[in-house]
């Protein structure tokens, strides 16, 4: 089998160490391995397949003779990716900083594989809502056109990263009485709290979280006509985001018919027995990279609507393991740099 030499940057991060662990679960053939951060992580060791590995700077020259470049977010990108990309490796980068690009593909495997194949060397991965969203919207538009989304995400604290986690666990053990946390990554405290606020606020005072979930979606499902409003919550769980969803169809799909088409859909779960108390929740979703789909309704209010409950690990599904499937389909299209 070939393999290809891979770099990885931001190896030392939360999304950095899930990139190499689901790499080595999908026996992803990887030949030389980097792995690249700044200077603060610089010599850390960190194993893969049972070998140390030790981190390096990041500079131009450490994508040198690299096939792919995983990026695993922040501003890293913008300095480093066109040094990568020179170099000849194919850039999958989990930033925010060329999603929008016209030029640079914004893929979900299940839901626009193709647009691979057009990429000029540098692929975005969305953001961790949007890709759990329309892995869900995929299969109903498909079969009924979607004209509008309504959409209200719970998303974890890891999404914040490892900050977010250390915060909420010291503000928990502060308001049961042992000791004190004052907020550094949230805005207000997150411990027995939600906050309906992630990132800055933009246009008609919506987030730049909530822009992103209208923007991508209409990009990646390639249909500008699909209506979007999202709210975006930050809540007290250390991992998996969900989302309820009220969707909007131009032809009529009864619960059944939805029901049957997301069981069909890969990488979706159905979860969905009210008798029985089934339905998804984050607590049953970590470590998976599946996204979990229940509640599954008609909308009473209107004639062609749709209620659903969609939950996913974000540092899975919705960043590491959704990059390593486009490194995935790079290889089977072919999609490599020339060299």
């Amino acid at each position: 089998m070939e393999k290809y030499n891979i770099a990885v940057v931001g190896a030392s991060g939360a999304v950095g160490q899930e990139l190499l662990k689901i790499l080595g679960e999908r026996n992803f053939p990887v030949g030389e391995l980097k792995l690249c951060a700044t200077s603060r992580s610089a010599g850390k060791k960190f194993y893969f397949r049972g070998q140390p590995y030790t981190v390096e700077v990041t500079t131009p020259d450490s994508f040198t003779g690299m096939d792919l470049a995983l990026f695993a977010g922040g501003a890293a990108v913008k300095e480093f990716g066109p040094s990568a990309v020179e170099r000849g490796a194919v850039v999958i980068d989990n930033s925010s900083n060329f999603r929008m690009d016209p030029a640079v593909p914004l893929i979900v495997p299940e839901v626009n594989p193709e647009d691979v194949q057009w990429h000029k060397g540098i692929i975005a991965n969305p953001n961790c809502s949007t890709i759990q969203m329309v892995v869900a919207l995929k299969p109903i538009h498909d079969a009924a056109k979607i004209k509008r989304v309504v959409v209200s995400t719970y998303q974890a604290v890891s999404g914040a990263g490892r900050e977010g986690i250390g915060e909420l666990t010291e503000q928990t053990k502060a308001a049961l009485g042992q000791g004190e946390a004052t907020p550094k990554v949230f805005p207000y405290p997150i411990a027995f709290n939600l906050i309906p606020h992630i990132d800055q606020f933009m246009d008609m005072d919506y987030t730049k979280e909530e822009w992103k979930m209208v923007k991508e979606t209409q990009k990646i499902l390639h249909d500008d006509s699909i209506a979007v409003t999202a709210t975006t919550v930050r809540v007290p769980v250390y991992r998996s985001h969900s989302e309820a969803i009220n969707i909007e169809t131009e032809k009529k799909i009864t619960a059944r018919q939805a029901k049957e088409l997301f069981e069909k859909f890969p990488g979706i779960v159905v979860v969905d027995d009210p008798a029985l108390k089934k339905y998804p929740m984050p607590l049953y979703s970590l470590e998976r990279d599946e996204v979990f789909i229940g509640r599954i309704r008609e909308d009473n209010s209107i004639p062609n609507g749709l209620n659903i409950w969609v939950v996913a690990d974000q540092i899975r599904k919705g960043a590491a393991t959704n990059t390593i499937q486009i490194a995935e389909l790079v290889i089977k299209y072919g999609c490599l740099m020339k060299k």
